[in-house]
């Protein structure tokens, strides 16, 4: 099955507030659990960077994970970003969390960042090499990556059957996004095509699950 974009931004606030309503809790916490995990060690007064923030949960999630470092979060929806700052005011963050609505394309920092994180961001992204280049040149040398986001089924019944299988009970608008969400995403083989167009050999694509993919290392 050939990608299918979806629109680059979500940028009705209805919609918004529909997928920051959404239970990802499991995923969320896995997910910053996993970098904490590989790479706390290394955190102290860092600044990471979370491409695609959305609604703001795994910021918020991650800073209460690592007591010093500090978080900026990108995201190009102003919707979410508005949710995002409302979440961290309530959680009294916003002394470690820093918002820019901005597309991950036209993203720079006067200094390079200490590690980038991710997740889902990637399949809104139409030419996935601007993503990829944006954290090569974004992360100082060294720094730690984590990148997180659908694999595209082989068809739309296939599609259809992770729809059915994991958000049957979600919303109607939750569900339609999922569903152009896994269309608009990319294989296996796509992700291993970016990483190796880019010389970003340091990153390891792993398959943990029947609708992601995981990257994960080092910029160089």
């Amino acid at each position: 099955m050939n990608r299918v974009l979806e629109p680059e931004l979500m940028d009705n606030a209805e919609q918004a507030k529909v997928y920051a309503s959404a239970n990802f809790e499991e995923e969320n916490q896995g997910f910053v659990d996993r970098f904490v995990q590989a790479h706390g060690n290394e955190l102290d007064n860092a600044h990471v960077v979370d491409l695609g923030c959305g609604p703001g949960d795994i910021l918020i999630r991650l800073v209460k994970a690592h007591p010093t470092l500090h978080v900026t979060g990108i995201d190009a929806s102003q919707p979410m970003i508005d949710i995002a700052q409302r979440s961290i005011d309530g959680a009294k963050l916003g002394d470690r969390i820093a918002l820019k609505c901005q597309r991950v394309q036209d993203v720079t920092f006067s200094t390079p960042v200490d590690a980038i994180i991710s997740n889902s961001l990637a399949h809104h992204v139409p030419n996935p090499l601007q993503f990829w280049y944006a954290i090569k040149t974004m992360a100082k040398p060294g720094a730690p990556v984590l990148v997180m986001d659908l694999i595209r089924p082989e068809s739309t019944e296939e599609a259809q059957a992770i729809i059915d299988q994991y958000a049957s009970q979600e919303p109607a608008q939750l569900q339609k996004d999922f569903y152009n969400s896994l269309l608009a995403s990319f294989t296996e083989d796509d992700v291993a095509a970016h990483l190796a167009e880019l010389n970003l050999s340091r990153l390891l694509l792993d398959v943990p699950d029947d609708r992601h993919w995981i990257v994960e290392g080092r910029v160089f």
